[in-house]
């Protein structure tokens, strides 16, 4: 697979990220299409191994999914720039720590803007923790889902 090829799967794979923080998007499986594209292009065992892998890890995160109360979010005041700085909150932990930075990064992202926006400590977290359990906890599973694919994609073709 040439050079071009991976940057565009890469690029469908970002796209993807971005998908799970905006509702009604298939950022999951934009994700999991383009491990499928690749492992079709590359066919070779380790591929046909992150393609299985990837399946199942989405298939049991949309089954989590499913089991979490739904999301509300014209009543807790979620905003874009919100879902904004959530994602590359997310992005930049899992950059700096990867894989488990994603997590305190995505909450980090909620607190930031909401300080932001509200000037105090107390009552950015008190908005945070609101957030979290309106919707926080949906979207970041499938974030967190999604960011172990893209990196276990990254460690194979800079293994491969």
């Amino acid at each position: 697979m040439g050079a071009w090829q991976l940057l565009l799967v890469g690029l469908v794979m970002l796209l993807g990220l971005f998908g799970v923080l905006v509702p009604g998007v298939p950022g999951a499986w934009l994700v999991w299409a383009a491990v499928m594209w690749w492992a079709l292009r590359v066919q070779t065992g380790v591929a046909w191994w992150l393609l299985v892998g990837a399946t199942s890890l989405l298939l049991v995160t949309q089954v989590v999914v499913w089991q979490l109360p739904a999301r509300r979010l014209r009543g807790v005041g979620v905003t874009r720039r919100m879902v904004a700085y959530a994602g590359v909150g997310a992005l930049v932990g899992f950059i700096l720590l990867p894989v488990v930075g994603a997590v305190p990064g995505y909450v980090g992202g909620i607190y930031l803007c909401e300080r932001l926006r509200l000037g105090g400590h107390g009552p950015a977290m008190t908005s945070t923790r609101t957030v979290m359990r309106a919707v926080g906890t949906s979207v970041l599973v499938e974030l967190f889902a999604c960011l172990l694919i893209v990196g276990a994609w990254m460690g194979a073709v800079l293994a491969g």
